[in-house]
């Protein structure tokens, strides 16, 4: 048995590990490194810190003489320009010409580097890593070994080790407060867990993806509540959501110009329907009709919304009729994967939402959630290669297959059904077809009529998975791949049913309803 000083022990060895992928990740390159005069993404985050330290509050979304918001103007919610002012704060006191307004434009130093990476490391091990640590750690119907491998696997993602750690972002802030939302709806406490998801959606509006799941569960779970009045709780959940965004925005409250300038930022609908070659459904119809030279923009937001809408309703309905912590799990997934293939401007790097997830799943659908995170990952390939971090994503996608595969075995799967084997074979041409690409993007010169031929041709093959993805974990929400109870018949079980009669009666006495299965 598992002594509290072995999980103790196991979990500073797993932390250890990771942070050290992580620092031999960060000592590449970054986004924009030596790139004038825009740079990249770590030059964003560098000036936002300048910005936000030098100027007052009411000026950081605002464009004037002091902030150009053509170069790198803030466009993230409330809580990511608090965190800039606050890696601002202490850089200034390290060396104050990190963060010189208007004077440290592309400002690129050894030590500075040291400083950004540093702080994306923290930011990882304080809010992410726990996240993942008390995920795992409340699964009672999975054994201590798989929850062990799950939470190394899920740290060990590529995708998110190489954006965070090597492009240069702050995802993990944002994802982990989702995910300690999602730890927290699990345990029943709702009020927390809708906080955390508020304070993740002002950090990124990204978080969007995964709204329609919060907003559906928690207004199901109101309804099926037999301990209190779902009215009562309804009104709470309400006012911890409204209390917790005017909290968040009460800087740029007084002024409704100042409200309206930060949510014009936020929601930047003239920067066009997507960035780069991404793969989703936009992107990839546009190789045979460019939907940008036939319909305004106005066109285009309003065939987005609709489409990502009748997308991830039937998920949305799912849970909120029938809520339970699984369909939930499975309704994240669904309806990111909806926003990411149809929404409007959507980024090559939100694949991270969704793969969000389907890390929720690694110990229970070992190899849908492998093929899906390797896919995710690959999918970004010519970001990476663009960065400069085409050695780094080729090492840690090879040690991830083996210590993923050392973990869950293929052989695990042999008692499946013959449709569940049939995945195998197709799995690994996947995975052949993402070499072969690869392959062909390193060494290969694209036709000059087609400079774009082989990232193309990677937006437009992650896409088709992506589409095949969405259809699978549908399937399992709302088809026969979740056949456990909802919170209306895990209560009403809790009361009535008994071995030796009807009484009120623990957990235990519901394990009945619960089937365990591996797909």
């Amino acid at each position: 048995m598992t002594t509290m000083r072995d999980k103790f022990l196991i979990c500073i060895l797993i932390a250890l590990i990771n942070i050290l992928i992580r620092w031999c990740v960060s000592l590449n390159d970054y986004s924009g490194a030596g790139k004038p005069p825009m740079f990249g993404d770590y030059e964003a985050q560098r000036h936002w810190s300048e910005i936000t330290y030098n100027l007052p509050v009411k000026e950081w979304y605002t464009n004037s003489s002091q902030n150009d918001l053509m170069y790198w103007g803030l466009d993230y919610p409330p809580l990511t320009a608090y965190h800039s002012w606050i890696c601002g704060f202490i850089a200034h006191c390290i060396n104050p010409e990190w963060v010189a307004l208007n004077k440290s434009r592309g400002f690129e130093s050894e030590g500075h580097k040291l400083f950004m990476r540093y702080s994306v490391i923290l930011a990882d091990v304080l809010v992410y890593f726990p996240a993942v640590y008390l995920f795992f750690d409340q699964l009672k119907s999975i054994k201590t070994s798989d929850k062990v491998k799950g939470v190394f696997l899920m740290l060990l993602y590529p995708g998110l080790i190489l954006i965070d750690h090597g492009h240069f972002q702050y995802n993990c802030i944002s994802l982990g407060l989702t995910l300690l939302a999602v730890v927290c709806l699990t345990g029943g406490r709702d009020l927390v867990g809708s906080i955390l998801f508020c304070l993740a959606l002002n950090y990124k509006q990204m978080e969007l993806y995964h709204a329609f799941p919060f907003f559906s569960y928690l207004l199901g779970s109101c309804f099926a509540s037999a301990k209190e009045n779902w009215f009562l709780k309804l009104v709470k959940i309400g006012l911890v959501v409204i209390v917790t965004f005017i909290v968040c925005w009460y800087p740029f409250l007084s002024d409704i110009k100042s409200a309206l300038q930060v949510l014009h930022r936020v929601f930047p609908f003239a920067r066009g329907l997507y960035e780069d070659k991404v793969a989703n459904i936009w992107c990839s119809i546009s190789v045979v009709i460019k939907l940008r030279q036939v319909l305004t923009v106005n066109q285009i937001v309003i065939m987005c919304l609709v489409t990502t809408f009748v997308a991830v309703l039937p998920s949305a309905i799912s849970l909120m009729l029938r809520p339970s912590i699984d369909r939930f799990k499975l309704a994240l997934i669904n309806s990111s994967l909806a926003f990411f293939l149809f929404s409007f401007h959507v980024h090559e790097k939100s694949i991270l939402i969704p793969a969000l997830a389907v890390c929720l799943f690694i110990p229970e659908q070992p190899m849908s959630s492998l093929w899906f995170l390797l896919i995710s990952t690959f999918s970004m390939l010519p970001l990476l290669i663009k960065d400069g971090l085409l050695i780094a994503y080729l090492a840690l996608m090879v040690i991830y297959i083996i210590l993923y595969m050392s973990a869950f075995p293929m052989s695990a799967t042999g008692n499946m059904s013959w449709h569940l084997k049939l995945r195998k074979p197709v799995f690994c041409l996947s995975l052949t077809g993402a070499v072969a690409l690869t392959i062909a993007m390193v060494t290969m010169e694209p036709p000059p009529h087609l400079p774009d031929l082989f990232p193309v041709l990677i937006s437009a093959f992650s896409c088709g998975h992506f589409v095949l993805f969405f259809m699978y974990y549908n399937y399992l929400q709302l088809g026969k791949g979740v056949q456990k109870p909802s919170v209306k018949e895990m209560e009403k079980e809790k009361v009535q049913y008994s071995p030796k009669g009807y009484s009120k009666t623990g957990p235990q006495d519901i394990s009945h309803l619960v089937r365990k299965k591996r797909i």
